[in-house]
């Protein structure tokens, strides 16, 4: 069902950031180039796999969520907003401070509200330290948080952020790094 998708993972090159073994891959970094047809099936299969009639909004999580969250807006005619990591100062923001595996930051949450139905969906769940973060703030706005969908699951991360926030977590393609090489099958 993910062929292109798993196809393209397989192909990624690695590089090391520290200890810790980096793919670079459309869908997580927007290198090399996405290939659009890609970026379709992703958005056909969470259209097709999720019941999406009572999403008010998806939300995406920049910088690599935007995608995904624009192809499945287009897939499905739902509006969608993006985590931002810039401040606006607009009424009702909500702040993040996130730590990933590599670094620390914050992100900006605007034009959510109370009782909205959203979907959240984003690139990767490596170490957990962004969706948690998110997930966490967007649970404190009291938004209902109909499901959250994340194209790779890398490592413990997808547990990691289950454990933390009591939400379940779907992954479309369980991704490893072995001896250098990426590993990719596809859950769904």
């Amino acid at each position: 069902m993910l062929e292109k998708l798993v196809e393209s993972l397989r192909k990624a090159p690695v590089v090391k950031k520290g200890e810790y073994d980096y793919f670079v891959h459309g869908i997580s970094d927007g290198v090399p180039a996405m290939d659009p047809a890609v970026l379709k099936e992703i958005a056909k299969v969470i259209d097709e796999i999720l019941d999406l009639s009572k999403i008010d909004k998806i939300v995406g999580v920049e910088a690599m969520g935007i995608h995904i969250a624009t192809a499945l807006s287009l897939e499905t005619g739902i509006p969608f907003i993006v985590i931002r990591k810039r401040q606006y100062g607009l009424p009702g923001e909500h702040e993040i401070v996130k730590s990933t595996g590599y670094a620390t930051s914050k992100l900006y949450i605007n034009d959510l509200n109370e009782g909205d139905n959203i979907l959240l969906v984003d690139d990767v769940v490596s170490t957990g330290g962004t969706l948690t973060a998110v997930i966490n703030e967007l649970k404190s706005i009291g938004v209902n948080l109909v499901d959250t969908v994340v194209v790779v699951e890398k490592g413990e991360g997808k547990g990691i952020v289950e454990e933390a926030t009591g939400e379940d977590i779907k992954t479309l393609v369980k991704l490893d790094v072995v001896d250098g090489k990426v590993v990719a099958d596809s859950l769904i």
